[in-house]
């Protein structure tokens, strides 16, 4: 099949290459010359574990390639994605103007029967308006279906995600359409719902409005947990077990960011509130999750007797393991709060320092965790890094000034850390009465 992906972001790219790999046509459309010319020529623009290796078979095998024509690539197409980004506004509605680009320049180049299948997180509703972009646009009659088919990528395993989804939502009102799209994700044998446009365009963000709920929802009981002497981990162990409830999304800590869950929680609160609906329920989730990194940030400006002076080390960038994104990242927040307080700060990430040099250039940017402890009065884990796991603390103690820390994702066992003479603070885990004031 011959496939054209607009936009080479995280979900055009990875959706490209993988359809590539299944055998298929595949042309990746981006404005951005700079990064169509690094795909062409095997570079990926970003990072995501195993997609180097599938992006250069299928460049050599010529399968993909990639340019910032878009009328071309969709005249010879049949099947078209729309991979788009769709920001925030202000007000937390999404800004569908490249969406809306999209749609326009299709319809100007309809040459035939095609299929634009919408793929970028957007409101309800917005397969009806690309449908009505594309009509007033098309110079010639054309006939055309449009599909929502929302994606469910994690970033840092989106190629495994696209391979084997728990799921494929399929929505449209024209069986020939769906026939195809069906026919396109075949090869993966994995479980298909085939619904109508609207329905198919809640549904992403219905799944992780819900998502994001559950961590809220374990951070508001980790607080509780704090106040009588609780464990949150103990807690919430017991409540994942409940098949009704599952252990999946309920790991206390310091809150969710990156590119999909603030935006779409956002989003979908916009949407709700607009259809003369109540948008509370989405607002505490958000307000729960906002206010995760100021509350942590108190905790070691209570323990440090102030924060002015201090060095404080993060291990951690990038919100979330695997990934070098920062955006909406726990850190950015952690770090604005650190240095209003006037504390020194330095910080090691494996892949994601570049990306937060940007923001915040004048911060120390450190080699290695070790380096980061190097005379620090508190060691904080913002992000849960596979090498962070194994650390030698007892090394890291000898380094530190102070040897207070600060677990931002529950990661460590707080009683080996206490026996090593650590002072520790993990989200929602009760001290013992012995260290609540101090070593």
């Amino acid at each position: 099949m011959k496939i054209t992906v607009v936009g080479a972001g995280y979900v055009g790219l990875v959706t490209g290459v993988v359809f590539a790999d299944l055998g298929n046509e595949v042309i990746c459309v981006d404005i951005d010359a700079h990064k169509v010319d690094a795909i062409n020529k095997g570079r990926t623009p970003i990072y995501e574990p195993g997609l180097d290796e599938l992006l250069q078979r299928n460049l050599e095998e010529e399968r993909l390639r990639a340019t910032t024509d878009l009328a071309g690539a969709g005249r010879e197409s049949e099947v078209i994605f729309i991979t788009v980004g769709t920001p925030p506004r202000e007000n937390g509605e999404p800004d569908l103007q490249y969406v809306d680009e999209v749609a326009r320049a299709i319809g100007e180049a309809l040459n035939g029967y095609k299929i634009i299948v919408n793929k970028s997180t957007v409101p309800v509703g917005t397969g009806d308006r690309v449908r009505q972009i594309i009509e007033q646009h098309r110079k010639e009659p054309h006939e055309f279906d449009v599909v929502s088919n929302p994606e469910f990528l994690r970033e840092g395993s989106a190629v495994h995600d696209t391979l084997y989804p728990d799921r494929i939502v399929i929505g449209t009102d024209n069986p020939r359409a769906a026939r195809k799209i069906v026919e396109l994700y075949a090869p993966l044998e994995r479980p298909m719902l085939i619904t109508n446009l609207p329905t198919a365009e809640i549904i992403k963000y219905a799944s992780n409005a819900f998502l994001a709920l559950k961590i809220s929802y374990i951070n508001a009981i980790a607080d509780l947990c704090e106040r009588v002497g609780a464990d949150v981990v103990q807690v919430a162990k017991a409540m994942g077990y409940d098949p009704r409830i599952g252990a999946h999304f309920l790991q206390a800590g310091l809150g969710f960011g990156g590119s999909c869950f603030p935006k779409d929680v956002k989003a979908f609160a916009h949407s709700v509130q607009r259809y003369g609906l109540d948008p509370s329920l989405y607002e505490t989730v958000l307000a729960i999750n906002e206010a995760r990194p100021r509350q942590f940030v108190q905790r070691i400006a209570e323990r440090l007797n102030g924060l002015r002076d201090k060095t404080v080390g993060l291990l951690g960038l990038a919100f979330k393991p695997n990934t070098d994104d920062i955006r909406e990242a726990r850190s950015i927040e952690i770090m604005r709060h650190l240095l209003q307080e006037g504390a020194q700060v330095r910080a090691y990430d494996p892949v994601a320092m570049p990306n937060m040099q940007a923001i915040y250039p004048h911060i120390t940017y450190c080699k290695s965790a070790y380096e980061v402890a190097e005379g620090a009065d508190a060691l904080v884990l913002v992000t849960e890094w596979n090498e962070f796991k194994q650390l030698n603390f007892e090394r890291i103690k000898h380094l530190m000034r102070q040897p207070n820390l600060f677990d931002g994702r529950n990661l460590y066992d707080p009683q080996r850390l206490r026996k090593l003479g650590f002072y520790y603070y993990g989200i929602g885990r009760a001290e013992p009465p012995s260290s609540q004031n101090g070593l």
